[in-house]
């Protein structure tokens, strides 16, 4: 699909960049593709990941009893591997997971028991090889850890209040314009005070009666002002920041708003309209790549060609098949042109206006130009925004990387304090003030210096934290950073000390509170072992034993065939007329010319063809080349395989011919052409008789009274 982002240099950027929980999927979906033996241990990995964000975090799972306190009847032991035991509850959780529109039954229980055993021999064999103890491993599970713990780390009524105030706001788009006066965060409180009454003094003019326009150009420091007068179109709730989104909302159309702080400075803004959302639209393209920083001829032949497209479906030929032929948007031109449904704000600003501009389903625009070249599009459907259920997931995730979400934190701090009996003196975080110097900030300062620094600072749970934690905090949490006054720094960096530490503290305490947490990082644990071990003694193996990667393909090259192929040329033109004129430059008549005239003698080539015939049109020829697999090709397919020139052939509203080069017969794959499968095969090989070396290694035991009582 084609991608076409959001314009308004404030919408809040969606990033796309993996989070651990989503890398781990990957990793192990990338090696289920290479091995699918593996697929079902995989996925209750998997599994694992989708229960964290599949999790429904208003309701709290109920604190279970720690693993001391549970009697053997309750949870009796089921395997023994290797001398480690492996619990009925581990065994069953993970069964479950990944056999939930199975019926439960004896035959399921041991077949899967067989590629557990097969998982956890593994695992096993991890641990003895103590791939459990090196730092790489213990960093990235942490990691992991830490994203798995996020969702409990929140107060979920604040979040449910969030997620409804997005949806209610998303029910209606602002139009409006801004000037920015830039001011950073961490600016010092003169800088800060300034950029506030610059804003002021903006605001006053417009009142007054100056345009906001003119006021914009003079005084906003956004860069886009000089393009859009500071007007940034339309927007719904999630595409601002936050106090930016606010602002907008509880405004009325006409309103000239207070300055308005975020993390980017302060901004003057106008409220211009207000509509209801008009929901989301499902559209195809037509694409030909050419932004509008094309000059000259390279230009000219983007526009020509997609005039050419337009007058095509003008005169009645089909969007989807136009599409198909002619989309430089490749991955939408296979679905005819289809893009996946948006609504406000989702494409560059002239590709949405056009899009919402249609009337009806079946209405296509005229050539329209973005920063991507030209499009036509054509509307499909539309609808009107969806229910709170149908969007609840995906306000979830966007509200997740919002500055909203520290609402939700903040409460959830709150509670934390009041369950653990937090206490704590702030005056005595302020003495430290002395002891920092300029040093602090330029990143160099040394908490050494604080030394007699140690008394009782605060206190959480039965945990307490000195002065000297505070000290090597503000060591470790340093920068080069503008200088400000000490005790500001002070003050934001205990209330920073005192809120890691209060969720760390919480952290501490989740595996006793929530039973599915301690599982889920036992999952992760067993997967991320499972998967540096079995990377090493066949993923990578068979990638880098290339000497057994040859003879494993040697002794089984039979498996790895080409059928029949044909070796040829396909020429697509736009008829019957254009068909033939091709044949005549590829084989001309003889031309009477003088003895001299060798160059007459030369054939055009394949490019000068394609210039020549292309000259009026580019839609008028294609050429491909290629060997044809029977299935492959309508074309080389009709074209029978006597070699030499075919007939034309008309096939849907284009005439082909092809040019039979040679009919190869069934042979096997080289190695390179087949490597993939090959490699797949050969790790088979590998998982196999590794299996079987670890069986032969560990000692396996089977509590066959609790096998047959499950579940």
């Amino acid at each position: 699909m084609l991608n076409i982002p959001a314009e308004h240099g404030y919408k809040q950027a969606q990033v796309k960049g993996l989070t651990c929980k989503k890398f781990l999927h990957l990793r192990l979906l990338y090696r289920i593709i290479m091995n699918a033996k593996l697929l079902t241990l995989y996925a209750m990995l998997m599994c694992g990941v989708q229960a964290v964000a599949q999790k429904k975090q208003s309701t709290p799972v109920p604190p279970k009893k720690p693993a001391t306190q549970v009697a053997k009847n309750e949870d009796p032991q089921m395997l023994v591997i290797g001398g480690k035991p492996v619990s009925k509850s581990e065994f069953l959780s993970i069964y479950k997971k990944n056999n939930k529109e199975q019926k439960f039954d004896s035959v399921s229980v041991k077949e899967y028991l067989e590629l557990f055993i097969n998982f956890k021999l593994k695992v096993r064999e991890a641990e003895e090889m103590g791939l459990d103890t090196i730092a790489s491993f213990k960093n990235e599970l942490e990691g992991y850890r830490k994203q798995l713990a996020q969702p409990y780390l929140v107060d979920n009524e604040v979040n449910e209040q969030l997620l409804r105030e997005a949806y209610d706001r998303m029910k209606t788009d602002i139009k409006a314009a801004h000037i920015l006066i830039k001011c950073p965060q961490e600016a010092l409180p003169k800088d800060t005070l300034a950029a506030y009454n610059k804003s002021i003094e903006a605001r006053n003019k417009i009142l007054k009666g100056e345009a906001f326009e003119e006021v914009a150009k003079k005084y906003s420091e956004d860069p886009s002002v000089k393009e859009n007068n500071g007007d940034l179109g339309f927007f719904t709730s999630l595409q601002m920041v936050y106090p930016f989104e606010s602002a907008c909302y509880s405004g009325k159309a006409g309103d000239i708003t207070m300055p308005v702080r975020t993390r980017f400075g302060y901004h003057i803004i106008k409220v211009m309209e207000k509509r209801p959302n008009p929901g989301q639209i499902t559209a195809a393209h037509i694409m030909i790549k050419g932004g509008k920083e094309l000059r000259g001829e390279d230009s000219v032949n983007v526009r020509k060609k997609i005039d050419e497209i337009y007058a095509k479906l003008k005169a009645g030929e089909d969007f989807a098949e136009l599409a198909k032929q002619f989309s430089d948007d490749k991955a939408s031109s296979r679905k005819g042109g289809e893009l996946p449904a948006f609504g406000t704000g989702r494409m560059v600003l002239d590709f949405e206006k056009a899009a919402f501009a249609l009337a009806k389903d079946g209405d296509y625009s005229a050539p329209v130009q973005t920063m991507y070249g030209w499009h036509i599009i054509k509307r499909l459907s539309k609808k009107e925004i969806g229910s709170f259920e149908e969007l609840k997931n995906e306000i979830k995730t966007k509200v997740g990387k919002d500055s909203r979400s520290q609402k939700s934190k903040e409460s959830m701090l709150a509670k934390i304090k009041k369950e653990y009996g937090f206490s704590d003196n702030p005056k005595l975080a302020e003495e430290c003030v002395s002891v920092l110097d300029t040093t602090f900030f330029e990143g160099k300062w040394k908490a050494s210096s604080a030394k007699n620094l140690n008394k009782n600072l605060c206190k959480i749970g039965n945990k307490q934290y000195t002065q000297a934690d505070f000290v090597k905090f503000l060591e470790s949490h340093q920068s080069k950073r503008t200088k400000i006054d000490m005790l500001i720094v002070v003050t934001d960096m205990y209330k920073q000390f005192v809120n890691e530490n209060l969720l760390a503290y919480e952290e501490s305490k989740l595996g006793e509170k929530h039973a599915d947490y301690r599982s889920l990082l036992q999952e992760y644990r067993d997967g991320i072992l499972l998967f540096d071990l079995t990377d090493k003694k066949v993923w990578s193996k068979a990638v880098k034993d290339t000497v057994g990667l040859k003879e494993f393909y040697d002794a089984h090259k039979e498996k790895y065939m080409w059928d029949e192929r044909v070796q040829a040329t396909v020429y697509t033109c736009k008829n019957d007329s254009i068909a033939n004129a091709v044949k005549a430059l590829l084989n001309p008549p003889p031309a009477k010319k003088k003895k001299k005239d060798k160059e007459a003698d030369k054939p055009l080539t394949e490019s000068e063809i394609l210039a020549k015939i292309n000259q009026q049109s580019q839609l008028n020829l294609r050429i491909e080349h290629g060997k044809f697999s029977k299935g492959e090709n309508e074309a080389v397919d009709k074209a029978g395989k006597n070699p030499g020139i075919s007939p034309n052939m008309n096939i849907g509203k284009q005439s082909f011919f092809v040019n039979i080069e040679k009919v190869l017969p069934p042979e096997p794959k080289t190695l390179s052409e087949a490597k993939g499968l090959i490699t797949a095969d050969y790790q088979n090989v590998l998982e196999k008789q590794w299996i079987e070396t670890l069986r032969k290694k560990y000692k396996v035991e089977i509590n066959r009274d609790v096998l047959t009582k499950l579940p």
